[in-house]
């Protein structure tokens, strides 16, 4: 099956008819449907199927307990509205470069396995990659139990629902202790390739990142008569703070975002008692990380003072500088280049990727296709069908030279 015809079936699962976007969320209808086309991928290839316990999925080709194992793929849910290449492209492709590999009559000499990770995205219970860090044993089962959607669903009910059980979950160190690399292709979330005129390039880091919750508490009053001089209005500091974001992101070279917001009581002729909001920051370095957040929490603070109301920062995820394996991250740039003699570009990420999660534990590297609208987590982004073919190329070779030798 073609690059093409997988991406056109997979195509339609969980868009909305009115955003063009995705809602691809874990333990859903859509993310069923996904899983199942996973399914009928291995199925079709003869792979040998399974589930892990933490509701992963993969598709092996030979015998996982041979240990020093290959592994690619990514994820196949989705933010809020989000695009069509971020997760699904890596796993597509992953299914694609076997085809590729096969057709070249290539011999493997080490088992070779596709994986779709699940959650990835985080946008149903607020915690990214929590298959990956299950998985890792960086997600305990006590907290990962604890986690809630905004209906309050919890995270064992929806596994439960969907058919999974909630209780088999946690760290999986005999699985990671048979895979010897992993590599997850994914379009890249910015224009660096564009820029460079590049079609894929390899990662060099992702970049240390954390989301912090910011709760703000005032008073709820009447918005008609209850004078200005009178009001504890939260929403006041709040504002003020998402600037002082941006600012103090700008200064540190860094990126600061409040995304997400919820208010209490959530009237229109109501005065807030709470305004929570959620920010993501991320930056090159630790400490341009730390100088941001304590900028903005300072900021927080002194706004929220200056307007009689109270705040709550509390830090609800975090992960340091991911450095990829160098040895691994230089073998693909080798691979790739030898053909041609050219240098492949190698970039930083400020994104997180299951192959961050995981590098702590196994030799991790990623490759990069171009997105020539620079947009992620949007229905604008893109990427060409020739570069997708490209990185279904390059990640082929990279396979080959990884699992053949």
């Amino acid at each position: 099956m073609s690059f093409h015809s997988m991406w056109e079936e997979l195509r339609p699962i969980g868009r909305s008819s009115s955003s063009g976007g995705y809602r691809r969320y874990a333990w859903t209808a859509a993310d069923t449907d996904c899983r199942s086309w996973f399914r009928e991928q291995a199925g079709a290839r003869g792979l040998a199927y399974e589930v892990d316990r933490n509701g992963n999925q993969w598709a092996w080709l030979g015998d996982p307990d041979a240990g020093d194992a290959v592994v690619t793929g990514s994820h196949l849910d989705s933010v809020p509205d989000g695009g069509a290449f971020d997760g699904p492209l890596g796993v597509v492709s992953s299914f694609a470069a076997l085809d590729e590999l096969r057709g070249r009559g290539a011999r493997f000499t080490k088992p070779l396995a596709v994986v779709n990770f699940g959650d990835e995205e985080g946008a149903r219970f607020g915690l990214a990659c929590v298959g990956s860090r299950l998985t890792a044993g960086q997600l305990t089962v006590e907290d990962a139990h604890r986690l809630t959607d905004g209906d309050g669903t919890t995270l064992p009910q929806a596994m439960e629902a969907a058919g999974h059980d909630p209780e088999a979950i946690g760290p999986d160190p005999d699985r990671l202790g048979r895979i010897g690399a992993f590599v997850e292709l994914h379009v890249e979330q910015g224009r660096a390739l564009d820029l460079s005129g590049d079609p894929v390039g390899v990662a060099s880091a992702i970049w240390p990142h954390g989301r912090w919750r910011f709760d703000f508490r005032g008073e709820a009053n009447h918005a008609g008569t209850t004078g200005l001089a009178d009001r504890r209005d939260p929403m006041l500091p709040y504002a003020e703070t998402v600037l002082a974001a941006r600012r103090e992101a700008a200064l540190a070279g860094a990126v600061a975002t409040f995304g997400k917001i919820a208010v209490e009581p959530n009237g229109v002729n109501a005065i807030p008692s709470l305004v929570r909001g959620w920010l993501d920051s991320r930056a090159p370095g630790q400490d341009a990380l730390d100088t941001v957040v304590a900028a903005v929490e300072r900021a927080a603070r002194e706004y929220a003072g200056a307007h009689g109301t109270d705040l709550d920062v509390v830090r609800e995820s975090f992960t340091p500088v991911v450095e990829f394996d160098h040895a691994l991250r230089d073998e693909l740039a080798r691979i790739l280049g030898k053909e041609t003699g050219l240098t492949v570009p190698v970039l930083g990420t400020g994104a997180g990727h299951d192959a961050g999660i995981l590098s702590g534990r196994i030799p991790t590297a990623m490759l990069f296709v171009r997105n020539p609208t620079g947009v992620s987590h949007s229905p604008a982004e893109s990427a060409t069908e020739d570069d997708c073919v490209a990185g279904v190329l390059a990640l082929a070779d990279v396979l080959e030279g990884l699992a053949c030798r």
